[in-house]
This record gives structure tokens, C-alpha cells and sequence, in this order.
């Protein structure tokens, strides 16, 4: 645009700062219903097994007990908690409670009180008896033949393939080949706000849930498919959130909160504490990745081949999408023009895999970027000289047939990290001797923006201008914390020229928002809900303009429109404010200020980062410290720069956390180890090094005044470059996450 910006590109507060820092916020947790009950879950702590009897008598007699629900009392229809649209395809192997339990974790019994405590106390007093069956938790097991199935047939879920050119031919004459076995491991989203969820039936039968989820339609599809009601008997709120990273992207309490409120005709609320949320919900998928790589003497790569086991959990959720998704975006970093990928996912009993903030990246970056280093340690050449030799240009296609890398500036970020976090002196410093030794390192990575070329990608938005001059936008969008509803308004106050605190924009609500057929997920909601509400915005202006210069008795050329007047240049006597306008365009054509407008994606171009950091390491006891790190994002403009660092400042938290200290740990018999938070060990403020951010603004077609995302893409590159870097500072060759004390001990030793 020529015009320079007024609303988009400023760092203007959260929409509901003041509520949350004064404690005014209502989340579901509390939200009070008269007559409100309280339901709480019994949770297997049988990794697979068979229930043989439940005795829920003990519990019903206990006073404020209203009703417990087992199998034995609940629908038994199969769903799969993945699916967010009708017409998806997936299988169906989960349900509301189980008679047969998968992991430790599983769901086995509700109990509905009057209260909480009572339902927590009757919860203790349910008997179970199990028939016992064989565990299997190690993936690379699953795959044998011999091995025992958990849901009958096989234990492989998904097993895809992509592929360009011939590497086989390839790897037979390549100067070098590097070989590497990188591992990820299972973690746990650790939103501040646990699962919750509450359901009230009114008397015609219409089911409201109130639930911080990321997809409104998907809770309704999914209960209205576990409830076998119809779609129009349930309506959903997304209510405020405290944290989902992924996490809250797959119904888990809702189609049973439902139930439960449909049954007992009151209110329930469903409220998991953190071992529930941690054993209980959805998993980051752990995985193992074999990765070879053929390069030439100069640094040219050759030739990949990538081989990923991926840990699906007990039930299928999302096995197969993130399989697919670990493969696609293997392509979309380097020129490599002949490359493989095979991916399986398998069942194991250990719990569920989901979404989590990436959506595989986090993994397929650990395992190709650690990978990248040890490849340029072999031929004797700079890291950051070697990626940039081998990053994409701006433009490239992707040669497995995705949609265009778009703008991408995959280089630029290299180029701009290297000069800013001093690469060269840094890296190329002797080697320190002692106790305390630093190291370096960096890595890069590749997201998207939506699901333009996979699936169904387009979104729905009504905007009205008010009698007072302000504007209301209605449409499906979710707000985690991250700023949806300001990054959206700002976007229409800069179409309109109209102050920010002028717009309401409300969240998803399946009674009244417009559908939108993704919600929140796969780094969509700048690039296309976003280039939605500035089309909406600029559709409504342009009706707006056309009627005015009928007003006026002008051509539409004539009018002029800014800071919330418009006038005819031609006589600027002429001039009315918005509500003046909206009144006059009543009175005169009868015709309602208002648009909707459908936006489905045009584009779906690649989004990149460069993490640089350095690293201290205690070579008595293992423990590492993160000095500094250096993000650079290519993220074509930031509607909100403020936003922006911020979202890049909680992912390096998330990253530090999976490089180093993060895992649901489980035992060979099936036991999780990592339930709680002191043995679940996140990074904490002290624990933070200073984060410098540095943006890419090159603009990007088809997003929103040049913008595309951040919210994934920032956590992706952090943990390999922390890896990176403790193998630079320690000389050895660390592939296992999270690089915990006793690793990097052990590596020294052998080393």
C-alpha cells in the first residue's frame, strides 16, 4: 500500500488485558449455574487391560452423589475426536468409557454430585476389576508381526510415502553419505488452564457447552456423533482460555459433558486436574526418525531419505494426519531434488497423541536439523554456509506437488541471524577447556498457513456498521491468549480508518457466528481469517462508498473516506460522520449497513525461521544453561509486532522445555513417571535466557496487508539448535531428546 499504516503494524494491548490483569475474566472454571453439578473422572491406572467388574455401589450411596456412568450405562458409539468436519474420513475407535483400557489414563467411570469434593471423594470409593493383558510401549515393537495388537488388527495406523526424483541412484555415487537416528519424545502442552468443560440442557432439548476449545463446529460435529442427536440440538461457546498450544484441539470432555447435563437435566461442569490433563488428553507424538543424506564435497546436497516411526498412542486421533504432515514439510526447506520420505504411525499403550503447537515440525526439524550439522561436521564446513547453499529461494515450488513456497525468505533469515548474532566469531572461537564449556548453534525451519491444497479451507464473516458509528463483526473465530480478536480488529479499523476500541469482533458461537470450517489450527487465522476480514471490511466500505456518492450526487470517485467522516471532494460541506451515514443510507434506500462475505484460501506459501543460541554446559554435571538465543522470522508483515515477539518468546520457552527438560515418561510396563509437575519439569523465569527477536517483512499475496504466521512456526527451530549447540560445545553427537544431565554424561564417557 502506498498509504502508510495507521492500525496495522502497531503494537496496540490485548483486547481483554484490563479483565485478565484485574481478575475480572470469567473461564469456565468459574462460571456458576444455579443448580450447577460437578462430574469427575475415574482414569485407568492399567496400562491394557479388560474390565471384568465395576462396583459402583459404594460410590452411589455416598450423600450428594447424583448418578454414576460407566460403560455399562453410556453410548457405545465409535468417534474419532480428529475429525473437525463432516465428510473427513477417519477411523472410529474411542468412546465415551471403555470396558477394554488402552493406557494409563483411559477413561473408566464418571461420577456426578452435588459438589466437588463429594464427587472426588466418590470417585475413590469405585472397584475395579481387571483382566490384566501384555503392554507394549516401545514403537519399533509395534511394527513386528508377533507383537500384540492393541485394537485387534494391526498396529500400523498409517504408512505413507513421498518422493522426488531417484535418490537410490543417487546415494550409489555421492562423494559423502551421513547417516543419523534422531528421537523425540512424548510432552505435555502445560497450559496454565487445565481441561474443563460445562453443559446445560434446556428444556426444548438444546444442549449449550461452554468450552475453551479451538473449533466450535468440530465440539458440536463431535458430540452431535457421540450423542447420535442432531447438529441443531447443540449449541457451543468458546469461552475465554488459559492456554491450549494444540492441546484443547480435540474434543475430550465435551461429548461427555453433554451427556451428562442431557441426562441428569442440570448443568455440569467437568473439570480435569494437571496429572488428568497430563496422562488424560492429547500428547505431542514421539517419534523416531532415521534420516540419510547424500552431499557432495562443495556442500552441495544430493540426496535425503527419511525414515519416521511415528508413537500414536493408544487410539488413532490424529496418527495418520501427522504422519503426513512430518513428510510434507520435509520438502518445503531445502533444494534437495531427490528426496524420500516414508512415515508409520502405530498404536502403542501410552497416551494419545494429538495436536500440539506444530503439528510435527517440532519433530521433523529435530530429526533433519540436528541431521543438517552433523553432515556439515562431516565434509568440514560451517553449518550456516552449508544451510545457506541449500535453503529454497522465494517462489520455489514444491516438488512433491504442494502449493507454492510463495515470498519465502527462508535465506534472508540466515543471513539477518548471522550478522546479528556475530555466527562467525562466535562459532569459530577456541574451544575452552574446564569445567564450564559454551557452544553455539542454529537451526532453521518451515510451516504453513492453512490447509489451501489439503483440505477444505475458507471462513465465513458478517460485518455491520452501527447507528453509532461502530462496527460489529460476527464470525467463527478462537481466541487462545494469543490475540485473534485485536489482530482482526486491527486489520478492519485500518480498511475502515476507525479506532481499534470502535469494533467489537465476538468468538465463535455456533448459534449465531457464521460457520468457518478449520477454526484454529494449522496456522491459518491471520493469513486466511484474517484476508477474510480485510475483504469483508473492504466490501462493506466499497457498499458504503457507492451509497454515499448517490447521497451526494456524485461519482464514487468523488468521495473520500477517513478518520471515521465521510465527504464529497467536490464540496466539503458535504461531510457526514459513519453514524450519520448509516442513519441516511436507512432513510434513503432502506438497506441495513451490513455485509457477509465468504473467503475460502487462495494460497498456502511456507513460513520460515532461523533460531541461533548459545549454550553453557556443566561437564561435572551434566546440566545445561541456555546463555542467549537470536529468533529471525520471515513473516511477510506483523499486524501486531507486539503480539508477535510475544508469541516467539513463548516458544522459545516451549523449545528450551523440549531440548532439554520436557517428557512423559513411561516404563516398560506401561507406567507414566512424569504425571505431575514436579516430576514434569518445565522452564520456568529464571530458567529464560534473553530472546532477541528479528523480523522478515517482505509481504506475502493473499495474506492480510502482506502478513502470514508466526504462532507454529516459532517453536519449531529451537530445539534443534540447542542440541546443536551442546554437541558443538562438547564435541560429541547427542540425537535424543530431551538432552537431560544423565545423556550428556554419559555421551562425555563415551566419548
Amino acid at each position: 500500500m502506498n498509504k502508510e499504516l495507521k492500525y496495522v503494524g502497531k503494537s496496540i494491548p490485548i483486547h481483554d488485558a484490563k479483565e485478565k490483569v484485574t481478575g475480572k475474566i470469567k473461564y469456565v472454571g468459574d462460571i456458576r449455574l444455579a443448580g450447577m453439578l460437578y462430574g469427575k473422572l475415574l482414569l485407568s491406572d492399567v496400562p491394557h487391560g479388560k474390565i471384568i467388574k465395576i462396583d459402583t455401589s459404594k460410590a452411589e450411596v455416598l450423600p450428594g452423589v447424583v448418578k454414576v456412568y460407566t460403560h455399562l450405562n453410556t453410548p457405545a458409539t465409535l468417534y474419532n475426536s480428529h475429525k473437525w468436519t463432516s465428510g473427513l474420513k477417519v477411523v472410529k475407535d474411542e468412546r465415551m468409557f471403555t470396558d477394554h483400557v488402552r493406557f494409563v489414563g483411559d477413561r473408566v467411570a464418571v461420577v456426578v454430585a452435588k459438589d466437588r469434593a463429594t464427587a472426588e471423594e466418590a470417585v475413590g470409593l469405585i472397584e475395579v476389576e481387571y483382566e490384566k493383558l501384555p503392554v507394549l510401549v516401545d514403537p519399533q515393537e509395534a511394527l513386528k508381526e508377533t507383537s500384540i495388537k492393541i485394537h485387534g488388527g494391526s498396529n500400523i495406523i498409517s504408512n505413507r510415502e513421498f518422493k522426488c526424483g531417484n535418490p537410490e541412484d543417487i546415494f550409489q555415487s555421492a562423494d559423502f553419505v551421513v547417516e543419523d537416528c534422531v528421537q523425540t519424545q512424548k510432552i505435555h502442552h502445560a497450559a496454565m488452564e487445565t481441561h474443563v468443560c460445562l453443559a446445560s440442557t434446556e428444556a426444548n432439548g438444546l444442549i449449550t457447552i461452554w468450552t475453551p476449545c479451538q473449533v466450535v463446529y468440530q465440539v458440536q460435529l463431535i458430540t452431535s456423533e457421540a450423542l447420535q442427536i442432531p447438529l441443531s440440538k447443540i449449541r457451543v461457546i468458546k469461552a475465554s482460555m488459559g492456554g491450549s498450544f494444540g492441546g484443547k484441539g480435540q474434543p475430550i470432555l465435551e461429548p461427555i459433558c453433554a451427556f451428562l447435563s442431557k441426562e441428569t437435566g442440570a448443568p455440569v461442569k467437568l473439570l480435569m486436574d494437571r496429572t488428568e490433563s497430563i496422562i488424560g488428553t492429547r500428547t505431542r507424538n514421539a517419534t523416531i526418525g532415521k534420516v540419510k543424506t547424500a552431499v557432495s564435497r562443495d556442500g552441495e546436497i544430493l540426496a535425503r531419505d527419511i525414515d519416521v516411526l511415528v508413537d500414536a498412542g493408544a487410539y488413532f486421533t490424529n496418527g495418520e494426519a501427522v504422519t503426513i504432515a512430518l513428510g510434507k514439510k520435509a520438502f518445503r526447506l531445502y533444494r534437495i531434488n531427490h528426496q524420500s520420505y516414508q512415515g508409520k504411525a502405530v498404536y502403542t499403550n501410552s497416551p494419545i497423541g494429538g495436536a500440539c503447537r506444530g503439528y510435527g515440525s517440532p519433530q521433523i526439524h529435530a530429526i533433519t536439523e540436528i541431521h543438517m550439522d552433523n553432515v556439515a561436521r562431516k565434509i568440514g564446513m560451517d553449518p550456516v554456509e552449508f544451510r545457506l547453499k541449500n535453503l529454497i529461494h522465494p517462489f520455489d515450488d514444491d516438488l512433491i506437488g504442494g502449493p507454492n513456497l510463495g515470498n519465502a525468505r527462508a535465506i534472508d533469515c540466515v543471513e539477518k541471524g548471522k550478522e546479528a548474532f556475530g555466527w562467525k566469531k562466535r562459532f569459530n572461537s577456541p574451544k575452552q577447556l574446564g569445567r564450564y564449556v559454551r557452544g553455539v548453534g542454529m537451526a532453521c525451519g518451515v510451516h504453513g498457513n492453512g490447509y489451501y491444497g489439503a483440505y477444505q479451507d475458507f471462513i465465513t464473516m458478517d460485518l455491520r456498521m452501527t447507528e453509532d458509528g461502530e462496527l460489529f463483526l460476527k464470525s467463527g473465530i478462537h481466541d487462545l491468549g494469543c490475540g485473534t480478536v485485536t489482530t482482526i480488529k486491527q486489520i478492519v479499523a485500518e480498511v475502515w480508518d476507525i479506532n481499534v476500541d470502535k469494533i467489537t469482533a465476538l468468538e465463535g458461537d455456533t448459534l449465531v457466528s457464521p460457520y468457518d470450517s478449520a477454526g484454529t489450527q494449522a496456522s491459518r487465522v491471520t493469513f486466511v481469517c484474517g484476508e477474510c476480514a480485510r475483504i469483508t471490511a473492504e466490501l462493506l466500505k466499497e457498499k458504503f462508498l457507492n451509497y454515499a456518492a448517490e447521497i451526494f450526487n456524485t461519482h464514487v470517485e468523488n468521495v473520500e473516506i477517513e478518520n471515521e467522516k465521510i465527504w464529497c471532494k467536490d464540496d466539503v460541506n458535504k461531510q457526514y460522520s459513519y453514524s450519520k451515514m448509516v442513519l441516511e443510507i436507512r432513510k434513503r434506500f432502506k438497506d441495513d449497513s451490513s455485509l457477509k462475505y465468504t473467503y475460502a484460501a487462495k494460497a498456502n506459501p511456507a513460513v520460515y525461521t532461523a533460531n541461533f543460541v548459545e549454550v553453557e554446559v556443566d561437564t561435572l554435571t551434566g546440566l545445561t544453561k541456555v546463555l542467549d538465543v537470536l529468533a529471525v522470522h520471515d513473516i511477510g508483515k506483523a499486524i501486531n509486532p507486539g503480539f508477535v515477539e510475544g508469541q516467539v518468546q513463548g516458544s522459545i520457552q516451549m523449545g528450551i522445555g523440549f531440548a532439554l527438560t520436557e517428557e512423559i515418561m513411561i516404563d516398560q510396563q506401561g507406567k507414566i513417571k512424569g504425571d505431575a509437575f514436579s516430576k514434569y519439569h518445565i522452564i520456568n523465569a529464571p530458567d529464560m535466557p534473553p530472546v532477541k527477536v528479528v523480523l522478515v517483512e517482505e509481504g506475502e499475496e493473499h495474506g492480510p496487508f502482506g502478513a502470514k504466521s508466526v504462532g507454529e512456526v516459532a517453536t519449531i527451530a529451537i530445539a534443534p539448535a540447542i542440541v546443536n549447540a551442546i554437541n558443538h560445545a562438547l564435541d560429541v553427537n547427542i540425537t535424543s531428546l530431551p538432552v537431560t544431565p544423565e545423556k550428556i554424561v554419559e555421551a562425555l564417557n563415551n566419548k
